[in-house]
């Protein structure tokens, strides 16, 4: 990677943080499909994924007294379940195939999002949405949705919402990155991000923290993520799908 991508990677990375600090979601639907523009589907995947890992831990230290755990355990051993498929796709996809279904994933994650999207509460329920997340871990690096349409339907306030989806990610996220390490994803490029983020994820949380104390229609705020996440899906597939 040259110094104006390293730079463009911080860029986003930051407003991705930004985002997640803000509305409690938003990294990796940010980050994924933006980094796969400049530095290529797998890279993108891999780099986000080690700084995803350092956002969780984060996040659980400052709540862990506000996690499930017996949701969480649950979740976590089908998420585990579901890293070797996902980090399979990872490997044998084309690289255009990879960054059109990273878009598709996106995409459709925002609009779940966006509209609310429930499932059934109860065990197998939870999990199917940890296995799916597992899938998406290793694959594209869009893990969230599922897990957080599963967490929706069993009406967790927002403070346990948040803490369990990240104690779950803590785990599942450095099995991840084990994983591509064995399977030769870790490439220079992926470091350069992973390397590049940390000090990108730093501020971009630092900001949106200070931001999310001021914000005066923070419904708004999260209408304006959500659109720029569908801008950044949309553009990503319709870049691979013309190039």
């Amino acid at each position: 990677m040259n110094i104006p991508a390293v730079l463009g990677a911080a860029g986003i990375i930051t407003l991705a943080a930004l985002a997640q600090a803000t509305t409690g979601f938003g990294f990796s639907l940010l980050a994924v499909p933006l980094l796969s523009l400049t530095a290529g589907p797998v890279d993108a995947v891999v780099g986000s994924s080690v700084l995803a890992v350092l956002l969780n831990a984060v996040a659980v230290t400052r709540d862990h007294t506000e996690v499930r755990w017996r949701t969480a355990r649950t979740v976590l051993l089908a998420g585990v379940a579901g890293l070797p498929f996902g980090l399979l796709a990872l490997i044998l996809l084309p690289a255009r195939v990879l960054t059109m279904l990273i878009a598709v994933c996106v995409l459709g994650g925002t609009v779940a999002i966006w509209r609310g999207l429930r499932i059934r509460a109860g065990r197998t329920a939870m999990a199917t949405a940890g296995f799916l997340s597992g899938v998406l871990t290793t694959a594209t690096g869009v893990n969230g949705p599922p897990m957080a349409a599963a967490f929706t339907a069993m009406g967790l306030p927002p403070r346990q919402f948040r803490a369990t989806l990240a104690a779950v990610f803590v785990v599942v996220g450095p099995i991840g990155v084990a994983g591509f390490v064995l399977a030769g994803r870790f490439t220079t490029d992926s470091l350069i991000i992973a390397a590049a983020g940390l000090p990108a994820v730093a501020a971009g949380w630092w900001a949106g923290d200070r931001l999310f104390g001021r914000l005066t229609d923070p419904a708004r705020f999260r209408t304006v993520v959500l659109c720029g996440l569908t801008a950044a899906s949309v553009t990503t597939l319709l870049r691979a799908a013309f190039a």
